[in-house]
């Protein structure tokens, strides 16, 4: 089965954004494929601010959180593989949900050498 943490932070960003509320996502940058600036991140995680106030071109797909966000007055382009999404919560009263450290979708195996194939005999015969 597909990884359900998409669709549980997509519905948990609508739920505390409904609410009025400011939702948080909460990353572990140490993960690869995390893509942040190195200002942002304390103690190998990093607080990322996903109202839509404060960010744009806003997308959750299967595999990843990508967006545009503005830090220290710069805007950079944000990655946040599936896998390295800690929590996600509301800044004002801490509600949401943190989820179990899951590990990373396995890569496309390499395609396995085709064994060699003995010469085929001529299937013609000659007839007298």
């Amino acid at each position: 089965m597909t990884s359900n943490r998409p669709y549980l932070l997509r519905a948990l960003r609508d739920w505390i954004c409904d609410n009025g509320l400011t939702p948080h996502l909460l990353v572990d940058a140490g993960i690869a494929g995390v893509r942040v600036p190195a200002s942002a991140v304390k103690d190998g995680k990093v607080i990322l601010n996903i109202a839509s106030r404060a960010v744009g071109q806003f997308e959750i797909d299967q595999q990843s959180v990508h967006f545009l966000a503005r830090f220290g007055g710069v805007s950079h382009s944000v990655e946040v593989p599936m896998h390295a999404v800690l929590a996600i919560y509301a800044q004002e009263n801490n509600q949401g949900m943190m989820f179990q450290p899951e590990d990373a979708p396995p890569a496309d195996p390499p395609p396995a050498p085709s064994p060699e194939e003995p010469p085929k005999r001529s299937h013609l015969r000659i007839v007298k």
